[in-house]
């Protein structure tokens, strides 16, 4: 019960600083397109890491396969 008494005591505080209003966001059309822009280079960066994951798994089981 002391254990609980703590966690409540510890999170309710930290409620209190919750912003009271929405925060507005002022970012253009452009700030979006930068931020599409940037997840689409991520998104190309992944594609050929997991493929070479993929690849790597192949080979790995091809080898331990030849040595059984």
């Amino acid at each position: 019960m002391k254990t609980l008494a703590t966690i409540i005591g510890t999170i309710a505080p930290v409620t209190a600083f919750a912003a009271s209003t929405p925060h507005m966001d002022n970012s253009g059309i452009f700030s979006w397109i930068f931020l599409g822009f940037c997840s689409l280079i991520v998104a190309m960066q992944v594609m050929p890491a997991v493929l070479m994951m993929i690849g790597m798994a192949k080979g790995i089981k091809a080898v331990v396969k030849n040595e059984a």
